[in-house]
């Protein structure tokens, strides 16, 4: 669950697809490493992305990690942030910065990592504006 300053959106991660995505994930969470951070990017129709501790779309916690293709961007996608591929050609993802789609973007499937989609709150993801602050994430086995 994304607890943020507008709300809580819960997403469904998936394991099998995606399993250094959800372990990478959980591990942050787990650790506090998003608890405060922001909202710093948002697209309208397309994009929420948070979780870069510098709050310009360049931090992160110092590694990345490799891409885990494959997963639809349907509508709430939960999915790693990414550099180019002029400098990033094996499309590795992003340590910890992560967006969620507003809107299906099937464009982009097949060049980042799903790793999971919301399942409820995503009137709370269509709410958000830039600098919202993520309150904490928590990553429960079910």
């Amino acid at each position: 669950m994304i607890t943020t300053s507008k709300g809580e959106i819960v997403c469904e991660l998936d394991a099998k697809a995606a399993p250094l995505s959800v372990t990478n994930f959980k591990y942050l969470a787990d650790g506090g490493f998003y608890n405060g951070l922001t909202f710093h990017r948002v697209v309208a129709g397309f994009v929420v992305q948070g979780g870069d501790p510098t709050a310009t779309g360049s931090g992160g916690p110092g590694y990345t990690i490799p891409a885990e293709i494959g997963l639809a961007h349907v509508k709430g996608a939960l999915a790693w942030a990414r550099t180019g591929d002029d400098v990033n050609p094996e499309r590795r993802s992003s340590g910890s910065q992560f967006y969620i789609t507003l809107d299906a973007t099937p464009f982009l499937d097949g060049q980042y990592s799903v790793f999971g989609r919301t399942i409820s709150g995503q009137d709370i993801v269509d709410k958000i504006q830039r600098g919202d602050v993520i309150e904490s994430i928590k990553v429960t086995v079910e």
